[in-house]
């Protein structure tokens, strides 16, 4: 089992349900196909850095997961079938980064 995490952005004309829908609809993804969640996250609405399909903001959204190596080739194809998601990257964690990860929810677990 590898250690993933996920940023995706959904589109900013998309309603609070629409949003809960598509994010409840890749967790769902994932767990069906064997991966067990670590974290989720929802970042909000941000000013992106440039225009992605003419939009200036959207929504951010960060899965952490682990799960065997198979299952990210069509969780990246679900991704980008999706109209809603305009941008994602997965990136596998080496050991450092799950330390850094482990440390940044701490971090936000202290402060809410």
């Amino acid at each position: 089992m590898n250690h993933y995490e996920t940023v995706f952005i959904l589109n900013p004309v998309l309603s609070e349900e629409q949003i809960a829908e598509t994010v409840k609809k890749f967790e769902d993804f994932l767990i069906k196909n064997g991966a067990k969640m670590v974290s989720k996250e929802n970042w909000g609405l941000k000013k992106l850095a440039y225009a992605i399909q003419h939009k200036k903001s959207g929504f951010y959204h960060l899965f952490e997961f682990t799960a065997p190596g198979e299952v990210v080739a069509p969780y990246e194809q679900e991704l980008k079938r999706e109209e809603r998601v305009m941008r994602f990257l997965t990136v596998k964690l080496d050991k450092h980064a799950i330390e850094w990860a482990e440390k940044r929810r701490s971090r936000l677990k202290t402060k809410a």
